[in-house]
């Protein structure tokens, strides 16, 4: 059987190449609103970040994503961020590659 090619994309906060699986798409639209896309199909300029809530406090307190999004973002986003990217690392480290379809 193929082996099937596993999409990567960068992970802003770290500067490195992850499997897509592994990050969140952070989205911001023509309007210039900036939401979390966990499906990742939301139009718009997407970023990824990694599931370390280590350094999303890192990047809330740089204000790194701020800078890749050229906007402003409030602190209840930063907060969304950090609640969301914790809970799917617990998740991640709960089921391990269970969740991973063949």
């Amino acid at each position: 059987m193929k082996k099937r090619k596993v999409p990567m994309r960068k992970n802003i906060l770290t500067n490195e190449m992850e499997p897509k699986r592994l990050l969140v798409r952070i989205v911001k639209n023509k309007e210039g609103e900036v939401a979390l896309d966990p499906t990742g199909k939301k139009p718009g300029r997407g970023a990824y970040v990694g599931l370390d809530p280590a350094a999303v406090k890192q990047a809330a307190a740089n204000k790194t994503l701020e800078r890749v999004l050229e906007t402003e973002l409030s602190a209840e986003f930063y907060q969304q961020l950090y609640d969301y990217v914790d809970h799917q690392k617990a998740r991640l480290d709960l089921f391990g590659e269970l969740g991973k379809k063949n």
